[in-house]
């Protein structure tokens, strides 16, 4: 129980420390648009396949504890 709560306030921490940065970074008149345009689409690819990752984890996770106790 604990570590979820710890887990959670550090996803949290960071989400909202990421965010900071990549405003300010996308808000910076001086950084051309082109470079903005290729960090938020490589971050956003990034976003994707992290997603997919955990989502594909937790199906496999969820089929092998199936496994483990079939209902007969």
């Amino acid at each position: 129980m604990l570590q979820k709560v710890g887990l959670g306030l550090i996803l949290a921490g960071a989400l909202l420390l990421g965010g900071w940065m990549f405003r300010g970074f996308f808000t910076d008149p001086q950084i051309p648009a082109l470079i903005r345009i290729a960090v938020g689409s490589i971050s956003a690819g990034f976003i994707i396949l992290m997603v997919a990752l955990i989502r594909d984890r937790l199906i496999k996770a969820k089929q092998e504890k199936g496994k483990e106790n079939p209902r007969w």
